[in-house]
């Protein structure tokens, strides 16, 4: 079984920035991907950003492409998204997941099979 547990959300101005972590425990691969999503009031969950292993190309949906870095710290069993530069329409709960497929997809949320309780970003203007 794996667990991922969000955290680092809150509520800033339009401008500002955060970092969420996503610490992941129990059975998994520091190889497979990790993958970001979000969704919003009365909206399908989207896709965010994803990671496979540290130091591999990182994949951003369009909407946060330049304003937002994925990271993985490979011994601390973490996976971050960091945040810049946040618009109101950012304002979502953010979901971290993982993917027990080396081979898989990272945009579609289907590809992942645990995910993280979710962690709320609210951005005011």
């Amino acid at each position: 079984q794996v667990q991922l547990v969000e955290s680092g959300g809150g509520s800033v101005q339009a401008g500002g920035s955060l970092r969420l972590s996503c610490t992941i425990s129990g059975r998994t691969e520091s190889t497979h991907p990790v993958g970001w999503f979000r969704q919003a009031p009365g909206k399908e969950r989207e896709f965010v950003a994803a990671i496979r292993w540290s130091g591999s190309i990182p994949t951003y949906a369009d909407s946060v492409k330049g304003r937002s870095a994925i990271s993985r710290d490979t011994p601390k069993n973490t996976v971050y998204l960091e945040m810049n530069d946040l618009k109101p329409e950012d304002t979502a709960v953010y979901y971290c997941a993982a993917s027990m497929d080396y081979w898989s997809g990272v945009t579609q949320a289907a590809d992942y099979t645990y995910w993280g309780q979710g962690t709320q970003v609210t951005v005011s203007s």
